[in-house]
């Protein structure tokens, strides 16, 4: 059993990716450090986009389920590209969440949507689960 892990979003043991280890290391982060419920978040999270099917990797959701942050896990050797954000700035089209973090597990951007100048500022670090879900 050492080549897969339990995700507590899904419920059920994945294969042990270097990516799935990306995303499980945050999650168990999230959870612990900066106190966002598991229960408010989706791992795997499939949206439509022009006729075509997506996957976010963590969708973050408030009390009211709507949701608030998107999160696109890379495994350590990809590299956070333009690629990268525009992916998940193509999830937001649907989405419309004000939070977007990119990882690869060695280097984090996160933004956060400016509605005034309807563009997306660079944050130092990831915030807390009730600032995130502070209005």
């Amino acid at each position: 059993m050492e080549n897969n892990v339990f995700d507590p979003l899904r419920k059920k043991r994945v294969a042990l990716t270097p990516e799935e280890h990306v995303r499980q290391s945050l999650i168990s982060w999230l959870g612990t450090e900066k106190q966002y419920p598991l229960n408010l978040m989706a791992s795997e999270y499939s949206i439509e986009y022009n006729n075509l099917k997506f996957r976010c990797d963590i969708v973050v959701f408030n009390k009211e389920l709507s949701p608030l942050m998107i999160i696109e896990c890379k495994a350590p050797s990809v590299k956070l590209t333009k690629e990268v954000m525009e992916q998940i700035i193509k999830y937001n089209l649907i989405l419309k969440v004000k939070y977007l973090i990119i990882t690869n597990g060695v280097v984090t951007f996160a933004c956060k949507f400016n509605q005034a100048k309807q563009t997306y500022d660079f944050i130092s670090e990831i915030p807390d689960y009730e600032e995130v879900t502070s209005i």
